[in-house]
């Protein structure tokens, strides 16, 4: 009897154990975050393609007394705002025999162009080697995008998260770079101390902090990227007439906010070539101190013609129509030095100051670049 009691009991074990699997795998197909690599834990080799087009696993840092791996990317504005950090890490720590390596464990699809505010780009393995190219990475960018293999079996929370291995490749540290997201301004160098501790043998004093920042664009985020299209497409668009007054009033911009002005026409060719660039960035930046506004330049009578453009291309932000057909009108509102050709392209600050000015198509990496420089790269 009591050999069937424990044999019951090892049965309600089984079943518990079964069913805790059960929703575990659940949890994970509907999208659960992984587990963060604990302290003390080895650290998970990989294989992967850095910027350079080399590709690295843990054998190519073995030199190094202290590896350093830290979850990082691109768009995200906290991630921006460490870089400079980072990049002096390298600087102080490489010749005492501290590797430090950067990946990015984002999915470039899972990304919204509305994550896109704080950046001129995405989180592409392209857009990577631009981003390391413009701010001078002085350390290795791996790629972790295409399965995110690596970036799940380290279980990192946001971008960026520290992890720090000593000699053996024990896991010694985990978190946060500092405690300020504001170059400048940090008191408490987490990952700092976590470096000089293990440089001189000593334990490390705080091994594991929380980390703030954006989070990771999982793979299994693509549906909810999707659904920001489905969302965008339901946006009412609107043409409205505006006279002289009102165009010398927009380009005076008494507002708080960048304006980013585009005069085109349907019968452009590279107007109408360029415009979804323009639809992209009033998705990217529009929650922030920016608008975007369209001038078009068609005679006023075919207002139905270019508003069914406006409408096939989604152009939900302020759209005008120039209510005149005195085209040398339109161009001394607009900008008394452009000559004329179309598109034409201003970004006009707060008070009417024009920082930006191109006659002719736009550089859309370079366009990005001019305006979330004004805007800022983080908080």
């Amino acid at each position: 009897m009591k050999k069937l009691t424990i044999s019951a009991d090892k049965c309600l074990l089984g079943l518990f154990l079964l069913i805790s699997s059960i929703f575990t795998g659940i949890g994970q197909a509907f999208g659960d975050d992984p587990k963060t690599l604990e302290i003390g834990s080895a650290a998970p080799d990989f294989n992967l393609k850095g910027i350079d087009d080399k590709m690295y696993s843990l054998k190519s840092f073995a030199d190094a007394n202290v590896l350093a791996i830290i979850f990082t990317c691109n768009h995200c504005p906290t991630a921006q705002a460490y870089e400079d950090r980072i990049k002096q890490l390298v600087t102080d720590y490489k010749s005492k025999g501290v590797a430090i390596v950067a990946v990015s464990p984002n999915d470039p699809e899972s990304v919204r162009l509305d994550e896109l505010g704080y950046s001129d780009m995405g989180d592409t393995f392209e857009e990577m080697k631009i981003r390391a190219k413009d701010k001078a990475y002085n350390f290795p960018y791996l790629y972790d995008g295409e399965n995110e293999k690596m970036s799940m079996a380290y279980g990192p929370v946001a971008t960026p998260h520290v992890f720090i291995f000593d000699k053996n490749r024990k896991l010694q540290y985990t978190g946060r770079i500092d405690d300020s997201e504001k170059p400048g301004t940090p008191k408490v160098h987490d990952t700092r101390n976590a470096i000089e501790a293990l440089l001189a043998g000593k334990p490390v004093p705080v091994a594991k902090t929380k980390t703030f920042g954006c989070s990771i664009k999982w793979a299994d985020k693509r549906d909810y990227a999707k659904k920001a299209y489905v969302d965008w497409a339901k946006e009412e668009v609107l043409l409205e007439m505006i006279d002289e007054k009102g165009l010398k009033e927009l380009i005076k911009n008494d507002s708080d906010k960048w304006r980013l002005i585009n005069v085109w026409a349907t019968w452009c060719g590279p107007c109408v070539t360029e415009f979804p660039e323009f639809v992209d960035m009033n998705r990217m930046y529009r929650n922030r101190e920016f608008e975007f506004i369209s001038i078009s330049a068609d005679k006023p009578d075919k207002k139905d013609k270019a508003l069914a453009f406006l409408k096939k291309s989604q152009a939900s932000g302020k759209n005008y129509l120039f209510n005149s057909e005195d085209k040398y009108a339109l161009i001394e509102a607009v900008d008394k030095n452009w000559q004329g050709a179309l598109p034409y392209t201003l970004l006009v600050g707060p008070g009417g100051k024009i920082v930006y000015s191109k006659q002719g198509t736009i550089n859309p990496l370079e366009m990005k670049r001019t305006i979330v420089e004004q805007l800022g790269r983080y908080y």
